[in-house]
């Protein structure tokens, strides 16, 4: 098996959502991390835009690396196409072993699962624990009030500008990926066609 050219952790809902631009939005980034020779890594089920995401990672002749905690394999219905998959004890192994084999984060629309991975991941990186990309797609404004209540928690000094300046906010999966994958090293841009 080759080497996966990059390792992105992708955060989304075990649900399809309301609209089906969620699930087409999951499909349309494992379909770019399959034809740049990436890899998914994410939570191992495969229902809603968890599933989606994977499913066409696979189909777009990526890898991906699912864990999952025991609890949640009949829940979530344990996704046993991944490339591998672990089933681990606990919430933590999974957050863990899931933000040790990526090289960025993107949080995909979800819900409180989501939001509470993506900002783990942001909080460890304000922290110095990792200093991995952290990225939000925001399709459809899905994150349009979040992002204006963390204006907000800046306004009241609760916040500075330079920790919202750990995260990039995109709408354009297009622009957003190939800037995860550059700022974690993975492939300089005059190389990233190349991928």
């Amino acid at each position: 098996m080759r080497t996966p050219a990059f390792s992105l952790c992708v955060y989304c809902g075990s649900r399809p959502g309301a609209d089906d631009a969620y699930l087409q939005l999951a499909t349309e980034v494992g379909q770019w991390i399959g034809r740049h020779q990436g890899q998914l890594v994410y939570g191992g089920g495969r229902n809603g835009l968890m599933g989606r995401v994977a499913q066409a990672t696979l189909d777009a002749g990526g890898t991906v690396v699912g864990v999952i905690p025991q609890a949640l394999v009949e829940k979530e219905w344990a996704n046993h196409a991944c490339t591998e998959l672990h089933v681990v004890d606990t919430m933590h192994e999974r957050k863990r072993l899931m933000a040790e084999r990526a090289d960025a984060f993107l949080a995909l629309p979800g819900g409180i699962g989501t939001f509470e991975e993506f900002f783990e991941v942001w909080t460890w990186r304000q922290l110095g624990y990792h200093d991995k990309p952290v990225g939000l797609l925001n399709v459809g404004g899905y994150y349009d009030g979040l992002l204006q209540f963390l204006s907000h928690t800046v306004e009241q000094a609760f916040m500075s500008e330079w920790q919202m300046d750990l995260i990039r906010v995109g709408s354009d999966l297009e622009a957003l990926l190939p800037a995860l994958v550059q700022a974690a090293g993975m492939a300089p841009e005059t190389r990233l066609d190349a991928i």
